[in-house]
């Protein structure tokens, strides 16, 4: 299994504390970002959001991004997502920013997609639109138009129902001969199978505990074996997303949690994710769910709702989303001090990573493979 991190903006108004707050919230997130290629993490995840107050102000992802691969030299960095909407972003601005990224990373690029995080933010860009699984038509038409414009000497153009574009020369040509990998973030099994059949990763960001991940792991690799991928290769890759805090006193650790107050970060989640399922007896927003105490951090950490504890407990922690089939869990940073998040990468670099990252040199091919 191999670790990464997600950086998204995160700026609740409980932590707000004068005029550069969100100032020090992105910049906070790009040191976030430098500690974990020092630590020997391979991925680092950026959020595209828009008009999500407090849950996430980091909307300009590439321009974030570029920053950060100026600072780092082995992680390989990813959008979380580029929104490729065309109401959002151009299909055509999209690519040349993946492929703009992928020289500026010397081909550390990952280049995620997806369609928006609910009505407040799809609403923003497409007024009107009564049904939000039209975006899944956007997106589905477009989606394959990528490689074609990565690896046509002459991009053939597209006449589409929602965009089109003549034939052109995109610029600049992907690093190499290839592009870098394509990912989607994927909620329901029917949108992993739909992914693995195209041949993409996945961003499982609606997998909140072990038990959410059998169904839609077991569907993604029934289907990545018959995979006709859309681009270059098959991209054989599930990520989840946890918290996470480590402390070398296992008491400590769980203060740490508590004092982060995860609950507030979930109410926002269901404050603007709308299109995800609204469970029973979550309040609605600007009711919050009561902040945790130790029991329900506990039952978090149960669940493998939340990575917690001394090195050696979340050693066996991950060990067991590794077991149930995970390749890649990512950690949820921002929620703690910037300090704090520091110090948790300092410990899973030097305790947990080495362990089940047996992957070190961070080779870019390790879960690629041609089509059978």
């Amino acid at each position: 299994m191999e670790f990464g991190v997600i950086v998204q903006g995160y700026a609740p108004a409980f932590k707000a504390d004068g005029p550069r707050f969100e100032h020090d919230v992105l910049i906070a997130d790009v040191e976030r970002v430098k500690a974990a290629d020092q630590y020997g993490f391979k991925y680092a995840w950026a959020t595209e959001h828009h008009f999500l107050e407090e849950y996430s102000h980091l909307s300009a992802n590439g321009e974030f991004l570029a920053f950060c691969a100026a600072q780092t030299s082995r992680l390989h960095l990813g959008s979380a997502i580029f929104n490729p909407l065309a109401q959002v972003n151009h299909p055509v601005k999209v690519a040349e920013r993946v492929t703009m990224m992928d020289h500026l990373t010397q081909g550390r690029f990952e280049f995620g997609t997806g369609r928006g995080a609910g009505s407040h933010e799809i609403l923003g860009f497409i007024p009107g639109m009564e049904d939000l699984n039209g975006t899944k038509k956007i997106w589905e038409e477009t989606i394959g138009e990528f490689p074609k414009m990565f690896l046509q000497e002459e991009y053939e153009g597209f006449e589409g129902t929602y965009w089109s574009v003549p034939p052109r020369k995109i610029f600049p040509r992907p690093l190499g001969k290839g592009h870098p990998a394509m990912w989607y973030a994927a909620g329901n099994p029917p949108s992993y199978e739909m992914a693995a059949r195209k041949g993409l990763g996945v961003l499982g960001f609606s997998v909140g505990k072990l038990a959410d991940l059998d169904p839609v792991i077991k569907a993604y690799k029934k289907a990545i074996v018959n995979a006709e991928p859309i681009g270059a290769f098959v991209n054989d890759n599930v990520l989840c997303v946890t918290g996470v805090f480590v402390h070398e006193d296992a008491r400590k650790a769980r203060e740490k949690a508590l004092n982060a107050r995860l609950a507030y970060m979930t109410s926002n989640a269901f404050r603007y994710h709308d299109s995800f399922p609204h469970p029973e007896g979550v309040p609605v927003w600007p009711e919050l769910i009561p902040d945790h105490d130790l029991d329900a951090i506990e039952a978090l950490i149960e669940s493998g709702g939340l990575i917690c504890g001394t090195p050696d407990e979340v050693v066996q922690q991950c060990k067991r989303w590794e077991s149930a089939g995970l390749d890649q869990l990512s950690f949820s940073l921002g929620m703690a001090s910037l300090e704090e998040d520091k110090e948790t990468l300092r410990l899973l670099g030097e305790h947990v990573v080495p362990q089940l990252d047996t992957d070190p040199l961070h080779r870019t091919t390790r879960f690629r493979r041609q089509a059978a």
